[in-house]
């Protein structure tokens, strides 16, 4: 399970509040030790040299940028601006690409239309302050320090990329006391943030180097100017090919822009020519694959493994937390990274009333009071864990149902298979995709059935999902519940 958890891309949310709530200062100052724990890092890329100089997030934490400096002697600076990280602000800063606005800086010869969404993203970077101290303040106060010809690194992936590509033209038309310093952007995994005209004006701007860096199999930088090649995407031998499902989806994401074409600037810089790595635990011809293979080819630590660096260090994960019980108990919780700082358990949105951390894959939480089915997470300066299936605790039970695999996983109506899984009772019905199956033999954690029949029609895939009721649960989507049809008649 070690391997296989290892070579999943990192999920925990690091600038997420907890579950049970964090005042914004609370929840920056969990941010600014996580950051400095990860710059402090001697192990990663940044080598420990690293030394945070100001940090701002925007009043709904949709965006977050951190200004850097260099201690080794190369008189060298960064501004870096964080991508998504899932919140409704943030998805909709993605996908408002319908409706473009004017980019107008000083020094430019025209106004250039970039999207909406990326303006405002963009907006709340450059005016968000900490302390009274906006962003430019902050590099300005740096800079004063430096010996002369300083450079500074403007960087992000994902969304803040794309913020990076407009960050740094505006760094270029400031006045700077000391003399302009040398700027270098880098953005990885980024979409693009306007169309032609933006691109050709990045690209006029004196750049110590201006440089795209993306994984040829991610999505994301497809946007928004070649999405609709993502619809040939997987490879058929490893898959997971896109289904008519898939297709549809990429269609309509396809669709967003309008009539508006989009155009990244920047060198281009693929860092793979094929589709390695690619996540083998995803492969088969469904749109759960589809989009874990994407999140998969997007994360962070696929982005540092092709770029042969090591991984960050990772936030809590939660693997297991004992599945029932009653407020006052002590559980066990069993995952990885629990010996970051200031580490805390919440029960759904009430925390832990006591936390002991055994090791950094196991602690001990005291169950708070409490009703009903709740999500197990952990909490460190370097983020909270995601909400996972086998995380959950049932104040009296009873516990919950998952599927934890099958055997075999492909096959035809009327074969047996046996489905694999946790706290089955009598009562339990399963079904394959939309299709019930007849139960052939019980266990608490195993389960014998026959294949039932599939369902006949265009665009249905012929991987379903095994979902199995039991105790008033029905187990969640999984890849570990995929079973395949190895022949399904046309209809």
């Amino acid at each position: 399970m070690e391997d296989q958890f290892r070579r999943r891309p990192r999920t925990s949310t690091t600038t997420c509040p907890r579950p049970s709530g964090e005042t914004l200062a609370e929840q920056g100052n969990r941010i600014v030790l996580g950051i400095n724990q990860q710059l402090a890092e001697p192990s990663l890329a940044t080598r420990g040299t690293w030394v945070l100089v100001w940090l701002g997030m925007s009043p709904g934490n949709a965006n977050l940028a951190y200004v850097a400096r260099n201690t080794d002697g190369s008189n060298s600076f960064a501004v870096v601006v964080r991508g998504t990280v899932g919140n409704v602000t943030d998805l909709m800063e993605d996908l408002d690409v319908g409706t473009v606005v004017p980019l107008n800086l000083a020094g430019m010869p025209s106004p250039v239309p970039v999207a909406k969404g990326a303006m405002k993203a963009f907006t709340e970077v450059v005016t968000m302050s900490t302390a009274g101290v906006t962003l430019a303040q902050a590099l300005t106060a740096a800079l004063g320090g430096a010996q002369p010809n300083p450079t500074v690194y403007v960087t992000g992936h994902s969304l803040g990329g794309c913020i990076a590509t407009m960050v740094a033209p505006w760094l270029h038309t400031l006045d700077w006391p000391d003399g302009k310093p040398n700027f270098e952007l880098h953005t990885f995994a980024a979409p693009t943030a306007g169309g032609a005209d933006f691109a050709a004006y990045v690209d006029s701007l004196e750049w110590q180097a201006n440089e795209r860096h993306y994984n040829v199999n991610d999505l994301v930088p497809q946007a928004w100017n070649n999405l609709e090649a993502a619809k040939q995407w997987y490879p058929k031998d490893t898959g997971p090919v896109a289904d008519d499902a898939v297709k549809a989806v990429i269609g309509t994401l396809a669709g967003l822009p309008g009539p508006h074409v989009y155009v990244q600037p920047g060198k281009d810089d693929p860092l793979n020519d094929g589709y390695d790595p690619y996540d083998p635990d995803v492969v088969r011809r469904s749109t759960q694959d589809f989009m874990g293979q994407v999140a998969f080819q997007h994360a962070n630590s696929t982005y540092l493994g092709l770029l042969g660096a090591p991984d960050v260090l990772s936030g809590p994960e939660v693997v297991i937390a004992l599945p029932a019980g009653k407020a006052g108990a002590p559980i066990d919780i069993i995952g990885s990274g629990f010996t970051g700082q200031g580490v805390v358990v919440d029960f759904g949105t009430v925390p832990a009333t006591k936390t002991y951390v055994m090791r950094d894959d196991v602690l001990i939480a005291w169950v708070p009071e409490g009703v009903g089915v709740v999500d197990v997470r952990v909490t460190s300066s370097l983020g909270t864990s995601p909400a996972v299936p086998r995380g959950q605790f049932a104040y009296g039970g009873p516990a919950y149902v998952v599927v934890t695999g099958i055997s075999n996983d492909t096959g035809r109506a009327k074969d047996q298979v046996q489905v694999n899984g946790l706290y089955f009772d009598e009562d339990a019905q399963i079904w394959f995709g939309d299709n019930p199956a007849e139960l052939l033999r019980y266990g608490t954690e195993q389960l014998l059935v026959e294949v039932p029949d599939p369902t006949i029609a265009v665009g249905k895939s012929a991987t379903v999902d095994i979902t199995v009721m039991s105790n008033g649960y029905s187990s969640p989507k999984s890849p570990a519940d995929e079973f395949t049809y190895l022949e399904i008649p046309r209809p």
